[in-house]
C-alpha cells in the first residue's frame, strides 16, 4: 500500500497519508491550527456521529442519497457513534471559525471509512463525496451547533450523576453527626449553636436546589437548529429533512430533541450553551463554598478550627513530617475555579455571534464541554475520598460550643440587650465563665442557667423554630 495518497479541494491538491481516513481538508486544519494538541471532546465526536447517522437515514428515506452510499455511511456512521473512529478525529479544538474544520474531519472519516467498507480506495471522492453526499442538505453551521448542544446534554446527564452522589454524600454524614451541637459563626465571628450534621445537610441541600434548575437547561439545549442547513432556510435539503433528521437524531441520542421554533434564531445565537456554562459557573461557586469552609473547619490542628477531621489521603508536605492536607477540597477548588474561567470565556464567545452565525461556537462547545468533563470526573472522587470519611472532633466542638459568648444571646429575652452587653464584656475583661457571673451576681439561679444554658438547651437551640 503506498505511503500517500492525493486528493483534492478548492485550493488545489495535497498529498494525505494513504491509511488516513481524515483527508485534505483535515490535513489543512492540522497545519493551519496547531494550537494546543487538545482535541475534541468524547461527547461531541459521539453526538456528531449519532447527528451524521440521522441525516444519512433521513436523506436515503426521503431520497436524497441512494441506497448503496446509505448504507456504508450508516456503518462507518454507527463506528463513530461507537466510538471506533475517534482516532481519526485529529482537529485542534482551536480552529477555524465555527467549526468547519472539525465538521469536514467528521465528513472525511465517514466518507473513506465508507468507501473502505464498499471495496472502493480511500479518497475516490468522485463516487462518494465528503460535501455532497455525506454532507447532504447539512453546513457547518447549523450541523456544529446541534451536536454541540447534545453533547453538552450527554456530558451534564453525568455532571448530574456526580452533584447527586455528593449530596448523598453529605446527607449520609450529616445524618451520622447530626447530634453534634457546636458553634455557629457568622462573619467568621462567634454566633449561636448549629450543629454539625446541620452545616453538613446544608451543603447537600445547596447541591439538590442546583440540581432542581437543571432541567431549565436541558430544555433550552434540546431545541437545535439542525436542518437550518448554511443560514436556518434549509437550503439543498430534500423536504422534510429537517423534521425527519432530528426525530432520528433524539431517537439515537437518547434527549427529546426539538426541531427550532425559528430556525433563524437557533442558528444566530447559542445562548443555550451559555446558559449551559452559568450552570456549571453555578455548581461550581457552591462547590467552592463548600469546598473553602471544610478546609476551615479542619484547618490546624493545633492552630485552627480542628472542628472535623478528613481522611488523610496522601503526605502533606516534602520537608514537615507527618503534616496532611486537606488535598481532595484543594483539588475540587482547582477545579471550580477552572469552570469559573471556562464560563467567562464561554460569555465572552457567545457574545460574539455577528448576523446570522455564531463563528466561535468551537471555543465555547470546549469550554462547557471541558468544564462539565471535569466536574462529572471529579465529584465522585471527592465524595470518595474526602466527604464520605468526614470524622467530628467532639472536644474541640464542645469547647468552641461553651466557650461562645454568642450563647448568651439567649438571655436577652429576661435580661435585655444592654445588659447581656454588658455581662459579656466583664466576662472577656475578667476572663470568667458567663453562667458565674449570671449567679453571683443573682440574676439567676443556677436552675435557671441550666434550663437556658445547659447541654439540652444547647441542642434545643439548633433546632429552627417552626
Amino acid at each position: 500500500m503506498a505511503e500517500e495518497r492525493v486528493e483534492k479541494d478548492s485550493l488545489g491538491s495535497r498529498a494525505v497519508p494513504a491509511a488516513a481516513y481524515w483527508g485534505i481538508q483535515t490535513l489543512r486544519a492540522r497545519e493551519n491550527f496547531p494550537v494546543s494538541g487538545l482535541g475534541a471532546s468524547r461527547h461531541l465526536k459521539r453526538a456528531y456521529g449519532q447527528l451524521k447517522l440521522a441525516c444519512v437515514r433521513a436523506n436515503v428515506e426521503l431520497g436524497g442519497l441512494d441506497a448503496e452510499r446509505g448504507r456504508a455511511l450508516t456503518q462507518a456512521a454507527e463506528e463513530m457513534v461507537a466510538g471506533r473512529l475517534d482516532g481519526e478525529l485529529v482537529v485542534d479544538v482551536f480552529q477555524a471559525g465555527a467549526g468547519t474544520s472539525f465538521h469536514m474531519n467528521v465528513n472525511e472519516v465517514l466518507t473513506n471509512r465508507a468507501l473502505e467498507i464498499v471495496g472502493r480506495p480511500r479518497g475516490d471522492y468522485a463516487w462518494l463525496s465528503p460535501n455532497d453526499h455525506v454532507n447532504r442538505g447539512q453546513s457547518t453551521n447549523d450541523t456544529f451547533p446541534s451536536a454541540a448542544q447534545v453533547a453538552a446534554l450527554h456530558a451534564l446527564a453525568e455532571v448530574r450523576r456526580g452533584a447527586a452522589g455528593l449530596a448523598a454524600s453529605l446527607r449520609g454524614r450529616a445524618r451520622e453527626l447530626g447530634s453534634l451541637p457546636k458553634a455557629g459563626r457568622t462573619h467568621l465571628q462567634d454566633a449561636m449553636p448549629v450543629t454539625l450534621g446541620a452545616e453538613l445537610d446544608g451543603y447537600a441541600t445547596a447541591l439538590e436546589r442546583v440540581l432542581e434548575s437543571l432541567p431549565a437547561v436541558e430544555h433550552a439545549l434540546a431545541e437545535i437548529p439542525l436542518g437550518g442547513s448554511a443560514v436556518g432556510t434549509g437550503v439543498n435539503s430534500v423536504p422534510g429533512f429537517r423534521a425527519k433528521a432530528v426525530e432520528g437524531f433524539a431517537r439515537l441520542s437518547g434527549h427529546p430533541l426539538a426541531v427550532a421554533r425559528d430556525p433563524f434564531e437557533t442558528m444566530q445565537s447559542r445562548w443555550p450553551l451559555g446558559f449551559a456554562s452559568a450552570w456549571l459557573r453555578t455548581l461550581a461557586l457552591e462547590l467552592l463554598r463548600i469546598s473553602n469552609d471544610l478546609r476551615l473547619l479542619t484547618s490546624g490542628p493545633a492552630t485552627g478550627f480542628d472542628e472535623i477531621r478528613l481522611p488523610e489521603i496522601q503526605p502533606g508536605s516534602s520537608i514537615m513530617p507527618a503534616k496532611v492536607n486537606p488535598s481532595a477540597a484543594e483539588c475540587l477548588a482547582m477545579v471550580a475555579f477552572h469552570v469559573v474561567g471556562a464560563d467567562a470565556a464561554t460569555a465572552l464567545a457567545v457574545q460574539a455571534g455577528q448576523l446570522e452565525i455564531n463563528v466561535m461556537v468551537p471555543l465555547a462547545t470546549f469550554e462547557v464541554l471541558f468544564a462539565a468533563e471535569i466536574l462529572a470526573a471529579y465529584l465522585p472522587v471527592f465524595a470518595r475520598t474526602c466527604t464520605d470519611g468526614i470524622r467530628a472532633n467532639p472536644e474541640r466542638l464542645q469547647r468552641y460550643l461553651l466557650e461562645s459568648g454568642a450563647l448568651a444571646t439567649v438571655l436577652t429575652p429576661r435580661l435585655g440587650y444592654l445588659k447581656v452587653a454588658e455581662l459579656l464584656h466583664e466576662a472577656a475583661a475578667t476572663k470568667r465563665p458567663v453562667r458565674e457571673l449570671l449567679v453571683e451576681k443573682g440574676l439567676l439561679s443556677r436552675d435557671e442557667v441550666e434550663a437556658l444554658l445547659g447541654d439540652a438547651a444547647l441542642l434545643r437551640l439548633t433546632e429552627p423554630v417552626p
